[in-house]
């Protein structure tokens, strides 16, 4: 095991000086202690500053620009507090930490969770490209991540709905309906999640005995554009049933057809993803896969428990369900 002074030999400084810096002493520059921190975690140094505080600590990390969690109304309000509900009662402070991609690349994740002597994080709301995603793959932190899947690292974890199910049962219920051609839009294919459930609609698709090819399928990375383009296509193909990557694009689908002269569910049914608080107000309310948001909180700190007590969880998938509410019928014969 790492000690402080194996920091010190590799840095060629006093054992004093290292101790300092890892205790947020006031006479190290903030130069040193960066070097020092990112040093530590280079060597794998993991004995943080617990002797000082009788809390354990976690972190709910959400990237602000991508995932909303304040209010009850906001998507990852419900998980946030799922995971609190679990974790507190154990023993954890939690701390629920904005970033931004600026924070990220300033400060990596490791250094990030021994400055703030964090024993395990829960991720949200991370795309592809975030700088931290690939800080996740080599990290000796327990980290789960909500919606993202990071292969061959043991320390990390991916928490999230059985999507492969979830689209399986929209096109499965749709095509029961009596419909034959379905179309799939998305927001562009730039996080992990997106991915996921745009393969699962052709694999669905494939499974379930319908056609489906590659212009069934419209990607845009505004709605506007999803909406203004794909759509009115989807229309003219003589699509009786379109399938959204998300409960926003949905509900702008229902507004985008009724503005071009068409009746949801009478001359087109429209099922969503999530089931966020929207949708039994939409006009019609939306028919949707939900994700209990609450449930998923709650196995975020399942598995990050278990990556904490040497249990390397790999995948933690809740049963997705199907929540049919008026946007959907048959076909109009």
């Amino acid at each position: 095991m790492t000690t402080i002074q194996d920091i010190a030999d590799k840095l060629g400084i006093s054992k004093g000086t290292v101790s300092k810096a890892l205790n947020d002493a006031p006479d190290i520059s903030e130069t040193l202690q960066k070097q020092i921190l990112e040093t530590a975690v280079e060597l794998g140094y993991t004995k943080l500053r617990r002797y000082k505080k009788t809390a354990k600590r976690l972190c709910v990390i959400a990237q602000k620009d991508n995932i909303e969690y304040l209010e009850p109304h906001h998507f990852a309000y419900d998980i946030v507090m799922g995971f609190r509900q679990m974790s507190e009662p154990a023993g954890f402070e939690v701390d629920v930490v904005p970033v931004d991609v600026e924070l990220q690349r300033e400060t990596s994740f490791d250094v990030f969770m021994l400055q703030n002597d964090y024993a395990g994080a829960f991720v949200l709301g991370f795309s592809l490209g975030e700088p931290w995603m690939k800080d996740f793959q080599a990290t000796r932190t327990p980290t789960v991540l909500y919606d993202n899947h990071i292969i061959g690292n043991p320390a990390t974890a991916y928490v999230g709905i059985d999507n492969d199910e979830g689209m399986y049962l929209a096109v499965g219920y749709l095509k029961k309906q009596g419909h034959q051609k379905i179309g799939y839009l998305s927001s562009a294919l730039g996080s992990h999640i997106m991915q996921v459930r745009h393969r699962a609609f052709f694999q669905a698709m494939h499974r379930h005995g319908l056609k489906a090819d590659s212009s069934y399928s419209g990607c845009s990375y505004y709605l506007s554009e999803c909406m203004e383009k794909h759509l009115p296509r989807f229309l003219d193909m003589g699509m009786t049933a379109v399938i959204c990557c998300q409960d926003t694009f949905a509900s702008a689908a229902i507004t985008q057809c009724q503005q071009l002269g068409y009746q949801v569910p009478r001359d087109i049914s429209i099922i969503g993803f999530d089931d966020i608080p929207i949708c039994p107000y939409t006009s019609p309310p939306l028919t949707t896969v939900r994700q209990d948001r609450t449930e998923l909180g709650k196995s975020g700190y399942y598995a990050l428990s278990s990556l904490m007590n040497g249990v390397s969880i790999g995948t933690v998938l809740l049963h997705a369900d199907l929540i049919v509410r008026g946007s959907t019928a048959a076909p109009r014969q």
